[in-house]
């Protein structure tokens, strides 16, 4: 399974009726935590990337550590 919810799953999930106030700034919690925890994991193997996977997926090194140095919280 995902560790994301995919945004129509969490429209779902926000928009129901039945679902209690608290639930919902709960899920919507879990989805930020989710999305800064894939940013971290991703940007501490993107600045690990050998220079060949990085030019496979069309970036220098440059751009790779630029990005790497973001703070998770930074889109």
């Amino acid at each position: 399974m995902s560790r994301t919810l995919t945004m129509t799953r969490m429209s779902i999930l926000s928009e129901a009726d039945r679902i209690p106030a608290l639930a919902t700034v709960a899920v919507a919690f879990a989805v930020v935590v989710t999305t800064w925890d894939t940013r971290r994991r991703t940007r501490k193997h993107l600045k690990d990337m050998p220079r060949h996977l990085l030019k496979d997926v069309g970036l220098d090194q440059i751009t790779a550590n630029q990005e790497a140095a973001k703070p998770f919280w930074q889109p």
